[in-house]
């Protein structure tokens, strides 16, 4: 049986390598022109090239979103980008447009998926683009399970479903807000994200919002394995490398858990307990297991508070003397209980008793974000480059 894909967002060569190494099966990526998130690092050509490399040596696949509206001036040069991707090695194209369907199609050697930009909610419609030559569907975020395992039953396409990360208002993104009030397209890449803004109200000390609470299907992650999803995707290229490294190892961990049925209830709310930690806004299932209502959005104002458990990225570990090197990202402090989490999946729990500057002097505290810090510690797992120390997440 063909196992389910973990498929992350990547905004840079360095994400994408922390992202795959963490467990994801592939990647999204965005390019310098024709993403939907211009305001991200995004990649030169050299720079696909590289991912695509690197992805490939771990048996791993790079996908390009060329998901914008194009309008008649998008498409002059498209051919050449497009050519130029293929060269580098893409393993699929993101895809919104029926011209660049059909042209990718007619002329390369590569897959194609429908965008959720398209709004795919039916199995009509799914069919359509299947007779197209597309060869995945990503289906709007506003369906429910019994919608999606009918559209899989139906078509017997490859589907590719979101299971975690920020929901636009309007039906996966086909949003015109920011293009009416700050002059920014969001359907070419310029969303300034109109609907997480606090709106005042006439004679109201209240402000009004419309923005919506971010996604996590995390405790459904069986039910789409068993209804023969092909895809699961996380949101966010513009997110830090601490997050996707949170989400996509959590992921992973609960994807594996099913597979080799050991997905307890306390396994999944441990894994549950890990991800609401690193969310800086609170989530819902939206459409997924129910009709989404007032529950699912914001309507009088939220707090997006700073995540601090994330604590340092480490450069290395030396078995001899035991001490573990890295680079500090929040303060902590001596006696402090923190987690070292890795690429392969362990994690390991220890209370800070040494603390010493780059110098090998002794302090008590790290509060100098970039600061190379050493930890005394002394354990026989393995701690692999892109290691992370946070605040004791499973400790509290």
């Amino acid at each position: 049986m063909k196992r389910i894909e973990l498929l992350s967002p990547a905004g840079d060569l360095e994400r994408l390598k922390i992202t795959l190494l963490y467990g994801a099966d592939a990647v999204y990526i965005g390019g310098k022109d024709y993403s939907l998130r211009a305001n991200a690092t995004n990649f030169s050509i050299d720079e696909i090239k590289d991912a695509c490399v690197f992805a490939h040596s771990l048996n791993k696949k790079v996908y390009l979103t060329l998901n914008i509206v194009f309008h008649n001036e998008d498409i002059d040069g498209v051919d050449q980008y497009i050519k130029k991707v293929v060269e580098a090695g893409i393993d699929a194209f993101i895809v919104s447009d029926p011209f660049i369907i059909s042209h990718i199609k007619s002329k390369y050697n590569v897959e194609v998926h429908l965008s959720t930009q398209s709004c795919t909610t039916n199995k009509y419609s799914t069919l359509f683009f299947k007779n197209e030559g597309v060869d995945r569907i990503v289906l709007a975020r506003e369906l429910s399970k019994k919608e999606i395992e009918e559209i899989i039953k139906e078509t017997n396409v490859d589907i590719e479903v979101f299971i975690h990360g920020a929901m636009c208002t309007f039906y996966s993104g086909r949003c015109c807000l920011s293009n009416y009030l700050t002059n920014r397209d969001s359907n070419r890449g310029g969303c300034s994200q109109v609907c997480r803004f606090a709106f005042d109200i006439e004679n109201e000390k209240q402000k009004f919002t419309i923005a919506t609470k971010d996604l996590n299907i995390s405790n459904y992650i069986k039910d789409l394995i068993d209804i023969g999803v092909s895809s699961l995707k996380v949101e966010g290229r513009m997110r830090s490398i601490y997050y996707l490294a949170t989400v996509i190892g959590t992921y992973r961990k609960i994807i594996d858990a099913c597979y080799d049925n050991k997905l307890t209830t306390d396994y999944l709310q441990e894994q549950l307990k890990v991800l609401n930690r690193v969310a800086n806004r609170e989530t819902s299932t939206h459409f997924f297991d129910k009709e989404a209502d007032y529950s699912d959005q914001y309507y009088t104002g939220r707090q997006e508070l700073s995540n601090q458990d994330y604590l340092g990225i480490i450069i290395s570990y030396d078995k001899a003397s035991k001490v573990l090197t890295l680079i500090e990202r929040n303060y902590f402090e001596k006696g402090q209980d923190v987690e070292i989490f890795t690429p392969n999946g362990d994690v390991i729990k220890f209370s800070i008793d040494e603390v010493y500057d780059e110098d090998l002097n002794p302090i008590s505290v790290a509060r100098h974000p970039e600061q190379i810090i050493k930890i005394k510690l002394d354990t026989n797992i393995k701690i692999d480059k892109y290691s992370m120390m946070r605040v004791g997440v499973l400790n509290d």
